[in-house]
């Protein structure tokens, strides 16, 4: 294994005098290249450099192993490294593998309730909360970009941006169909009800990230209405663009300024291109919403809430844990933590198999 990873530590090394190099420095846009490089590099060259120690390490301790005096503790070494040199293997294939551009980035989320009516909007603003719950047990910053919401306080759709260094890589997850089942508080008669809600992931994209052409775009202007259609302010600062390229549209009222509810909007556009742009250069990716989050029918789910039992069951590992109530209330690393590693796991497979 070591000497396909012979290239690290030199390249490692490149990079700390090409940092120190005034003409790098003077080019901000590839210092900050190499910068990344580098930071990334770093743990894959420590763990080389260990990996590299305990190998020599071991053939030191076999060497001694026929000695009489020391044979019992190289005995007692190379037992200690046959558990750690398999430990460090994994951890440097870890490092290996391909990193998503966008794992560190912030996100936009989108959540719709889906089919089930009333209970489908309430079950939209409880994923909403659980969002927001896990976000403040992060560190990460939740603002509101725009947000339909019905009578009784349950989302038809709301938009909303997590802040936070590696908010993506952790929530990427989420996208997909979410089935709830529970007695809805508008059931009179106690009858359980399944109901659905979509979740939308986007990595938050910054502007040059996407070149928007501002002739590409119709805004328009229209007084934001709260609840039941009631008008929340009497100035038009609710904002409506279309991409006319694309046929995208994004609207935000949240705001009581036109001004700020447009920057919003924008930045949802932003997101959405950027998707849309991802899934063009490479098929794997959710480039179609729809794709992403399906359709919202009954069938379709990536996680199911069952409230009678107390238990989440994540349908993409077969996993259930029964602390339901933790769990929207923001909990979620168990869950979030297995389809990281699972996902890593699949990754592994796939380079192993190209390796063979």
């Amino acid at each position: 294994m070591l000497d396909k990873l012979d290239w690290v530590h030199p390249r490692f090394e490149e990079l700390g005098v090409l940092l120190s190099d005034p003409a790098v420095v003077a080019d901000q846009e590839k210092w900050r290249a190499l910068m990344r490089e580098h930071s990334q590099l770093e743990p894959l060259n420590q763990a080389v450099l260990a990996y590299g120690r305990m190998l020599a390490q071991r053939e030191e301790a076999e060497a001694m192993l026929s000695d009489p005096d020391m044979g019992a503790m190289a005995g007692e070494e190379l037992a200690e490294l046959a558990e750690a040199i398999p430990r460090k293997e994994r951890e440097i294939q870890l490092l290996l593998l391909p990193k998503d551009p966008n794992a560190e980035r912030s996100v936009v989320m989108e959540v719709r309730g889906g089919a089930g009516g009333e209970e489908a909007a309430l079950f939209g603003a409880m994923l909403m909360r659980m969002y927001t719950r896990y976000a403040e047990r992060r560190g990460w910053r939740v603002e509101l970009l725009d947000a339909n919401m019905t009578e009784l306080g349950g989302v038809k759709e709301a938009v909303f941006s997590i802040l936070g260094e590696g908010a993506y890589s952790r929530l990427r997850y989420e996208s997909g169909v979410h089935r709830v089942q529970r007695v809805p508080v508008t059931e009179s008669n106690g009858k359980r009800q399944t109901s659905t809600a979509t979740v939308a992931v986007l990595p938050e994209a910054e502007e040059v990230d996407v070149r928007i052409d501002p002739g590409d775009l119709r805004v328009d202007v229209y007084r934001a209405s709260g609840h039941g259609g009631q008008y929340i302010n009497k100035t038009d600062s609710a904002v409506r663009i279309t991409h006319l390229p694309t046929g995208l549209v994004v609207t935000c009222q949240d705001e009581k300024s036109q001004l700020k509810n447009r920057e919003k909007a924008m930045r949802v556009l932003r997101a959405r291109l950027y998707e849309k742009l991802q899934g063009e250069k490479d098929e794997a990716y959710a480039a179609d919403r729809r794709a992403q989050v399906g359709t919202g029918d009954r069938s379709e789910r990536i996680r199911t809430y069952n409230f009678n039992e107390g238990r989440v069951t994540d349908h993409r590992l077969g996993k259930s844990i029964y602390t339901i109530d933790a769990f929207v209330d923001g909990d979620m690393d168990e869950i979030i933590d297995a389809l990281i590693f699972s996902d890593q796991q699949r990754q592994l497979r796939r380079m192993n198999m190209r390796d063979e």
